[in-house]
């Protein structure tokens, strides 16, 4: 179950991307965070406990947001915007 609900810009472009070997869409101007929450109810788990995580300051200043590219590359999701194609993973597995 999605953890946000879109309740404003509807009618902007969608933007197509691939979340765990999924197809789904965000809007145009959309974070990566904001595309994932509003189809998922979370990012990643704790490394510490492994509750489920959905981004902490929202500003791109701690290390909870972080998702990875089809190339393993980690991005933080609060800060960085939604481009077409985009191929994402969320970290199923705390990292030990």
């Amino acid at each position: 179950m999605a953890l946000l609900k879109r309740l404003a810009r509807h009618k902007l472009p969608p933007i197509a991307f691939t979340l765990n070997g999924e197809a789904c869409f965000g809007v145009a101007g959309d974070t990566v965070l904001t595309a994932i929450l509003t189809r998922t109810d979370r990012l990643r788990l704790s490394d510490f406990s492994g509750a489920p995580r959905a981004g902490f300051c929202q500003m791109g200043a701690c290390q909870d947001c972080w998702v990875l590219t089809s190339d393993g590359k980690r991005i933080r999701a609060c800060s960085t915007v939604l481009e077409p194609g985009m191929n994402l993973q969320t970290m199923t597995e705390p990292r030990s």
